[in-house]
């Protein structure tokens, strides 16, 4: 057949095919029905995107460089998949109640200030009509240009590096909006007394000299004038302020946030997972681009995104961590970090208090305080390593009310139905009676404190926040319940079966709402991005008539936590190991019978048999069974306590094939 010939039938072939093909092929890419087998975009959802630099040579990584190509690679495939980029301008008017943002709406940023945005980024954006926000850092701009970049304690070239003329420039191209990611705090301070280097915008800084943190009015005033400053050289460069502030490193600050919210900023970008919502604009997540990826992988890690994670857990004593001995704690430390990272676990709940005795009430804590002696200060060295070692998010595990303070502050106390005495229950944890204002004002005092000097994700609210159907009897808190139309005393209290569910039921949203104050402590300093879970006893779950016993109900959990976290531990619960599996698969059954509880609910499966004396390791084998029975009910998030490291218990090999999403070799 002549050449000709076949060209002309490979022709006709194509455009045969072309033909055949279904309609929706030949629509743009944002009006494409959404595929039978992907989950449509959520209303008015945002993704954000970091980049740094583009550098096509040797992308640098350490400041997290791309090539070229692969930046117009990413843009092409976004397009082709019917991202649609979105300015601020819109996200404000639907937040405003305007249009409704676009399905699959992608907001670009490019932070730092790099030159390769004036030569590169800007014609590719161009190019594609694509808009994007510039955050540089205003001293580094500043650099005079025969002088090298003060790049957070190391020099880098000046001519990498944009000036405030091209700055003025880009923003007048129509396509960018210039953010503000900090003046002079685009560095590291020192944050605790082991040397740990940890984003000037979001620390208190350590004084090694005097032994003191920096005070909360002493980092205020710090952020209020760095935030004054770039805000104002930004104003001189484009003609308009700011209003778009870009966390150093994407880590936020509640404190900060407030200072930035005051100076006229609308939203605020942090590095965390997830979409953004038109309701967290001032704790915005974006998906930073790293490690100058091809397409598959940034395809793959931008629909990963857009997936929700499970939380894969292990619970970790602190007190396994420490040592009197600083060589040999750093040398605990070193385990610890290595044996979360071969784990594979994404999530790490991270003792805040010390508990040597094991007895449930808190003497010291691990962190400097207000309150109570500090048995050593490493609960933020131990949290930052883990975080940046391991790279797992860190919840500090924090008591509600056991708390071994002042003794004349009142107690939870059982009213005796056979002696009409009212005590301490022995048989429960010393808890302090949430009902008394001193206490809770001391105890919030203390959770701020937790939120200022320590780097976390979240709160896990510890298992002592409970309260008996015999309980709380003290005089702050019966004059609490006749304050709310209770009677006054346990034994009217009990007197009916209607008044006892009314009194259970006051008693659980009330350690609801004190457990809210805490987050709300907590968040106005750490952030509003931090969250929150919450141990709750099985008993409740399968047994609804066992609140009165305990005042927790899984209903109310998973309304006002992030994350519900049932302690999953069947021998503790008096059932034969034989029987353990079904246990397990009643209590998933009890979450998955509420739409979308799943997803928010992490089993705690236990490491150890407290019923043996003494208490003895569960073998690996048994435990790895029980994590696939959760997952063959449903159940994505899971975890154990407690994680032995210092004696790979339970065995590393045999776990974590079935408690990691990541590959297993």
């Amino acid at each position: 057949m002549p050449p000709m010939t076949r060209c002309i039938l490979l022709l006709g072939a194509l455009i045969l095919s072309a033909c055949a093909q279904p309609a929706a092929d030949f629509l743009p890419p944002a009006q494409r029905p959404v595929p039978a087998n992907e989950t449509p975009w959520p209303k008015n959802h945002v993704l954000g995107i970091a980049y740094h630099d583009v550098e096509d040579r040797d992308p640098d990584q350490a400041v997290v460089a791309v090539r070229t190509e692969r930046l117009i690679e990413q843009l092409a495939w976004l397009r082709e998949n019917g991202y649609q980029p979105v300015t601020v301008d819109q996200i404000m008017a639907a937040r405003k109640g305007g249009p409704e943002l676009p399905a699959k709406a992608v907001l670009l940023s490019f932070d730092d200030g790099y030159a390769s945005f004036y030569t590169r980024v800007l014609p590719v954006l161009r190019s594609y009509n694509w808009h994007a926000l510039l955050a540089p850092v205003g001293v580094w701009v500043d650099t005079p240009l025969n002088q090298p970049v003060d790049f957070a304690g190391t020099p880098r070239q000046r001519s990498d590096f944009l000036t405030w003329q091209q700055v003025r420039e880009i923003s007048r191209s129509g396509l960018v909006e210039i953010a503000a990611h900090t003046d002079a705090n685009h560095k590291g301070v020192l944050a605790n007394p082991q040397g740990n280097l940890q984003p000037a915008a979001a620390t208190r800084r350590y004084e090694a000299s005097s032994g003191r943190y920096e005070s909360e009015a002493e980092f205020e005033a710090r952020l209020r004038s760095d935030v004054a400053a770039i805000s104002k050289k930004i104003r001189a460069a484009t003609g308009y302020s700011p209003r778009v502030w870009v966390w150093p490193y994407g880590a936020a600050d509640g404190t900060a946030l407030r200072v930035v919210g005051e100076q006229g900023y609308d939203m605020a970008l942090t590095l965390d997972d997830g979409l953004d919502t038109l309701d967290n604009l001032m704790s915005s997540p974006r998906f930073l681009v790293s490690s100058d990826p091809d397409g598959i992988h940034f395809s793959n890690s931008i629909v990963g995104v857009e997936a929700s994670n499970a939380m894969r857990v292990a619970h970790v004593d602190l007190d396994n961590v420490y040592d009197p001995d600083p060589q040999q704690q750093e040398i605990n430390l070193g385990k610890l970090v290595q044996r979360m990272a071969d784990l594979g676990v994404n999530t790490v709940f991270l003792q805040a208090f010390a508990d040597p005795k094991g007895d449930g009430l808190v003497h010291s804590l691990y962190f400097a305080n207000r309150h109570l002696p500090v048995r050593a200060d490493i609960f933020d060295r131990v949290a930052w390593q883990l975080r940046t070692r391991a790279n797992v998010k860190v919840f500090a595990w924090m008591p509600v009310l056991s708390f071994a303070l002042d003794p004349s502050l009142p107690r939870v106390t059982r009213w005796d139905p056979e002696t009409g005495q009212v005590a301490a229950d022995p048989d429960q944890y010393r808890r302090l009676s949430p009902f008394d204002p001193k206490v809770r004002r001391i105890i919030g005092e203390i959770y701020e404190d937790v939120a200022r000097l320590t780097s976390v994700d979240g709160i896990l609210y510890h298992d002592d926040a409970v309260l008996s159907d015999f309980e709380d009897a003290s005089p702050e808190a019966l004059r609490t319940y006749a304050a709310n139309g209770l009677p006054g005393s346990i034994a009217a209290l009990r007197a009916d079966p209607a008044t006892l569910q009314r009194w259970t039921r006051f008693k659980s949203r009330y350690l609801i709402d004190f457990t809210h104050e805490l987050t709300a402590k907590v968040k106005a300093i750490r952030g509003p991005q931090v969250l929150t879970a919450r141990n709750l006893f099985a008993e409740p779950m399968l047994n609804p008539q066992s609140e009165a016993w305990f005042a927790q109900n899984l209903d109310d959990f998973l309304a006002n936590y992030d994350w519900t976290a049932p302690m999953a531990m069947p021998l503790m619960e008096g059932q034969q190991r034989k029987a353990s599996g079904a246990w397990l698969e009643q209590l998933v059954a009890t979450v998955k019978a509420r739409p979308g509880a799943l997803n928010r609910t992490v089993f705690e499966l236990q490491a150890r048999d407290w019923t043996q004396k003494p208490a003895s390791d569960i073998d690996a084998a048994q435990m790895a069974d029980w994590m696939g029975r959760l997952k063959r009910q449903g159940a994505t998030s899971f975890g154990y306590y407690p994680d032995n490291f210092l004696e790979n218990s339970p065995d590393l090999k045999t776990i974590r094939p079935a408690l990691s999403t990541k590959w297993n070799p």
